[in-house]
Parts: structure tokens; sequence; C-alpha cells
């Protein structure tokens, strides 16, 4: 039974005063003085229209429904409302009514019709004429209110490319009548999403007249058991097969908007079931209070908290390949820039295609129930059909299957529909089977392309590439830097270097040598004071500082000459004291005659002094010559120069002294020869 014909859509204007809220201002298409709201006791109207965070947003949509009471000519029945919200700055209306004392105005414009199945085509007209007013900026100018008319359309491209296999939860949720609850801050996707599913259900959208209110059951009253067929006519076969399933019969209700001011509909003992959509949190807090199901469409996430439910909509293996399939067809047809048409302009993912195919899952559903019916009661195998195996249901679900059983809307079916609906439609599921690799492959493959891998790889390496190019730059920046302060540190060497060479040139450092540096031959060691050095030419290093090396060289070289010194001395002195000692001794001991060890400081028997005697000098008196008069020393290959007291002789009067143990022994017994030489001719003239 479809709703009667004839009936006048209506439009209304809703504001929203600053001190007593939403509010309706006018009506188009009615007689003059008359107010539908007030005859049909619609107190919540203005309400539905401005919906909860309508100011949110430039331009909203709510669409809900109403109960039209009954009369002399007409029975009571639902009509359906869709609003356009927009709101505009007080301070660029041209004419500013008295009454409006916010910085804002907020209006929406409303249509009221007797079947949804419209409101795709008569949404964009709506838009329309609500932008022209607004832009008008002035709302006392009604004239280009007008009812808007047009027929189709609903997204059910997007329900499945959203929910993708979900949608077979939620078709198959509908069908069991629980306390759906949609939930979504934009008011407009979240009643398009509530009418895209239940229109999934065969001609529902063209018999929701008890929908309004759970006390309306009209359609179960008027409702004929059909007794003829013509199969090559869907319009039809539909009726026969008992479509639609009436899922908003007595007790049921449906809600695309339900403002708070509705919930005590949603708690009342009769509302047994219900599917209804709301934009305010509140409701997320007591979930378990007023839903079975809730879907949240901010989250694209579906929340089961009754058990049984949970477990009578978990679907077969033949459902997700079935419903895998059609969402294959959809996700590769989509178009981000028209998601209503397959990108291939095909029939292949069309919303035509997608509802074709649900009308097959239907009436196969239907039909499987009843042929599980009719095997309840049957024992004769005889009487079974001979195509089909076992109990085709079962691929639907045995425990959906007892659940809807038990539904209102199969009391209906099964009260108004043949026994035999199976010889009409085959009792088989339309992808039955067992699990099979095809499956398996496919559900993996949807899994990857879920996890958009392409999308995030690509926006890896857009990153990683950035990441490198600017990691080069810092790095060769930092290298370019690098090289420019050693460029600077070479070049502050260099002329360091420089202006030192003119500070040791013009301070005449190497006129301390007894020879020029230039007048030596290659490899020879020049001869600098005790305090200074110059390198040879030969071996002078090209980039040293010739400070710090000089200096090091000088404190090592006089190091190594004042021990070498020392040594000796300690050594000379023992020689010198072992010499003299063995000489005293010999002197004492021996015959008169013998001659002594030191004739220039002996005397004679008689104690005259021997005069005119070749005389040699002692040790110590050598030692005290040759340090007074200075001394050289040849050490690590640089010639030093030491004088007595340690200090430096300025270059005059060194004399030449070697430091090897060998030139002292040579001295030493080149001394005793001539002592003893010395000591025969003082003993010849004693005597």
């Amino acid at each position: 039974m479809s709703i009667q014909t004839g009936f006048t859509p209506l439009v209304t204007i809703v504001g929203f005063h600053h001190a007593r809220g939403p509010e309706v201002e006018g009506w188009f298409g009615v007689d003059d003085g008359q107010d539908p709201a007030a005859d049909n006791d619609w107190p919540l109207l203005p309400f539905m229209a401005l919906s909860d965070g309508a100011h949110a947003s430039t331009e909203d949509f709510s669409y809900f429904t109403l109960r039209q009471t009954a009369t002399a000519t007409r029975a009571a029945t639902s009509l359906f409302g869709m609003s356009c919200t927009r709101q505009v700055d007080a301070s660029t209306l041209k004419e500013r009514p008295a009454d409006v004392t916010r910085s804002t105005v907020q209006k929406a414009v409303v249509i009221i019709v007797d079947s949804p199945h419209a409101f795709g085509p008569i949404r964009e007209r709506l838009s329309m004429v609500t932008r022209a007013w607004f832009a008008q900026r002035n709302f006392t100018d009604l004239d280009i209110i007008k009812v808007p008319n047009a027929s189709a359309g609903l997204p059910l491209r997007e329900l499945i490319h959203e929910f993708k296999h979900q949608t077979l939860v939620l078709f198959k949720c509908c069908l069991l009548q629980p306390k759906m609850l949609f939930f979504g801050s934009r008011c407009e996707k979240l009643c398009m999403m509530q009418f895209s599913l239940i229109s999934l259900i065969p001609s529902l959208l063209r018999n929701l007249q008890d929908c309004a209110d759970p006390e309306l059951d009209n359609y179960r009253q008027s409702l004929v058991k059909p007794t003829s067929l013509k199969t090559s006519e869907r319009n039809s076969l539909i009726p026969y097969m008992g479509l639609p399933l009436q899922i908003f019969s007595k007790g049921g209700f449906f809600g695309p908007y339900t403002p708070l001011q509705q919930l005590d509909v949603l708690a009342d003992y009769g509302t047994k079931s219900y599917v209804v959509g709301s934009t305010n949190p509140l409701l997320l807090q007591q979930r378990d209070r007023y839903s079975d199901i809730l879907i949240n469409l901010d989250e694209s996430s579906i929340s089961i908290t009754s058990p049984s439910l949970r477990t009578a909509l978990a679907l077969t293996v033949a459902d997700r390949r079935w419903i895998d399939f059609l969402t294959q067809s959809v996700q590769e047809t989509w178009d981000d820039s028209d998601p209503s048409r397959p990108k291939t302009m095909g029939y292949t993912g069309s919303e035509e295609f997608i509802r074709l195919q649900f009308e097959d899952y239907l009436l196969s559903l239907i039909s499987s129930v009843k042929y599980h019916i009719y095997l309840q009661g049957q024992t004769d195998p005889k009487a079974l059909l001979a195509d089909v195996e076992g109990d085709p249901s079962q691929d639907f679900g045995s425990e959906w299957r007892h659940a809807w059983m038990q539904t209102e809307n199969f009391k209906i079916f099964q009260a108004s529909t043949d026994s035999h609906l199976f010889d009409i439609v085959e009792p088989h599921h339309p992808c039955a089977g067992g699990l099979t690799m095809e499956d398996i492959q496919r559900r993996v493959a949807q899994q990857v392309s879920e996890l958009h891998l392409d999308e995030r790889f690509s926006v890896g390496k857009e990153v990683l590439g950035k990441h490198l190019a600017e990691g080069q730059k810092k790095v060769t920046s930092a290298f370019n830097t690098v090289w420019a302060d050693i460029e600077v540190l070479r070049e502050t060497q260099r002329k360091r270097y420089e202006e030192r060479q003119r500070q040791n040139q013009a301070a005449g450092i190497n006129n301390t040598s007894t020879t020029s540096p230039s007048e030596h031959p290659k490899g020879e060691p020049i001869i600098i004071s005790h305090a200074s050095i110059v390198w040879p030419k030969t071996q002078h290093p090209a980039h040293t500082d010739f400070a710090a090396t000089a200096t090091a060289s000088v404190q090592a070289a006089s190091t190594r000459a004042a021990g070498y010194i020392s040594s000796w001395t300690t050594w000379a002195g023992e020689k010198r004291r072992e010499r003299w000692g063995s000489s005293s001794s010999n002197a004492s001991g021996s015959p008169a005659g013998t001659p002594s060890p030191s004739p220039s400081h002996s005397k004679s028997a008689s104690g005259a002094s021997t005069t005119g005697s070749p005389v040699k000098p002692s040790s110590e008196s050598r030692l005290k010559r040759m340090s007074g008069h200075g001394h050289r020393s040849s050490v690590g290959g640089f010639s030093v120069a030491a004088s007595a007291g340690g200090r430096e002789s300025g270059g005059k009067g060194l004399l030449p002294l070697q430091l090897g143990r060998k030139s002292l022994e040579g001295t030493e017994r080149e001394k005793g020869e001539k002592g003893e030489k010395s000591e025969k001719g003082a003993g010849s003239v004693t005597q």
C-alpha cells in the first residue's frame, strides 16, 4: 500500500529568536490563517529544523519525520521534512528588524513532503532558494520562496565507500529491528546515510506512512495478500515476494534527526525499535541506554552493545564474498570529484547497480528462509527440490535467521506471502560456497588497499627526498664553512709566519752566530748561541712554525750541553785527584833524585825553586782557562756555545771543545807523557 497521492508540499520559515528560541515565522502553500504546526500538533518542528551545531557551518541540512493527524477524509500518516539552515552577519542587513539583537541572524527554510524518495533533487533546489534569499540581505522579501519539486537520488555509493563490508552488517541489522543510533557532527550527512540505508529495502521509501509515530500501524491493517503474479513485471514481483519488509510498523520509529526534546519518545515503553540520528554528543555518554548499535559517522565506526545482536550479525563466508565483490566494484570506479557516479560512466558500480544487487540478495534471502520453513515440515525426501542441496539459509547465517524470525516485520511478511516463494525465486545465496583461495586473495587485496600503502609510500618518498635535499644542503654548507675556516687559518698562519720572519730579520737574530747561514755548506750545522737556534737551509720545513720549533730545539740543546759539561767536569776532577794523589805518594816514597809530578810548583831539596825549565800547565789551570774563554760543544747536530757561568760569550773568543770520551782520554795521555818528561828533566836539574 502506498501513501495517498495529491499531497501539496508545505514550505515554512523557522528563525532563531534571542529570547524565545527557535520558532515558526510563516507558512507557504496553505490557506490564509491556517497553521499546519498547530493543526497537527508539531511543537518540536522548530527544533528539528534548526539542528544542534548548525551555527558551526555556513550551510547545513536537517531531515526529520512528522505525524499528520487523522481527519474525516484521511487516516493518520507520516510526513517528511527537510530544512536548509544558513546564517548571516546582522550588520550587513539592509533592513534590520528591531528584535534582531544578536550579531548573527540564523534562519531555516523548511519543506515538508509525503515521501522521502525525492529528497535528492529537492535538496539542490532548496539550497539554491535559501542561498538566493540570504543574498538579498532583506528577509522581508519572500517572493523568491517557492515550492521546489523533483524526484530521485540518494548517496548509495558513499555509503558503501565509507563502510565497505559493514554496509551488509547495517542492512541485516535493519531487518532485525534493533535500536539503531547514528551520530555525526554534520546533520546532512547524518540524515542521508540513514535514508540511503533504508532505501536498500525495495519500495520502503514509498511506504513509510507509519514511521513518524510508534503508535501508527496503518500498513499492517490495510495490507492485502497478493493472489496474482506477472514474473516479467518488477512492480508485480516485488509485492508478491512480500516487499517491502516493513521495519517501521507498530512500535517502530524513524527520526533521521532527533533533537534532545524528542528523547522521551525513544525511552517510551511503546517504542520497541527505531533508527534515529543525533548531532549532540550527550547521547554518546548514554549509548547503552538509547542504542543496541551505535554508528559513529565522524569515526566511521560501528559499536554493537548487545552481545546477542553481535552474534547474529556475524557475516558468513558467502556474505563476505558477496559484499566484497560489491565493494570492489565501487572502489575501482570511485571518483573523488563526483562520488555519485562511476568514473568509467558505466553501469558497474553505479547506484542502480548497487540497488539491484541488494534486491537480488534480499529476494534470495527470503526465498531461502521460506525453503527452510518448508524443510522443517517435510519428512519425505522426494518432496525436496532436486537442485538444492541441504538448507540454503545456512549461507545467510543461522543465528541471523533465527533472530529475524522473531521480528515484527517477519510476522507481517509471513502473513502476507505464499509459502512456496522458493518456486518463484531460487533459494540460493548469490555467492554460495565455501572459502576459496580467491576469497582470501580478494580480502588481502582489499585490506592492502585500505591501508593506502601507495599513498603512504608516495608521501614517505616525498618527505624522504625533502629531508635528503635539506641534509645535502646542510652538509655542503658545513663543508664549505669548514674549508673556508681552514683557508682563513692557513692564511693567518702564513701571515703570522711572514710577520715573525720580518721581526726576526729586523732584530738581527741570525747575527748571533759566528758564521752566516748562507756561508755554510749544505748539511753543516750552523753555530748559534745558548738562547737561539737556526735551522740548516736543507732541513728547514716549509710549513713549520719557526718560533715554536726553534724554542723547543734550543731548550733541548741547552739541557743536553749542560749535562755533558757537568759530566766532563766531574770526570776530569776525579782524574785530577787520582793523578795528583798518585804523584804525591810516589814523591814521598821515592829515593833522592826521583822527579816531582808537578815541576812548576815543586822545590829543590835546598829550598830553591827551579826556574828556566819548561813547565806544563796543570789540569786545573787548563780547565780554568777553558772555562774562562768559553767552550763550544756539538750536540745533536747543533753547535752550542757555552761560557763560564752558563752565559753567552757573544761569539767572541770561542775555543773548540770536544766532549767525547776519546778526546778527553787522549788529552790526559798527552798530559801524562809530557808530565813524565818534565819530571825527568827536573830530576836531572836537581841532581
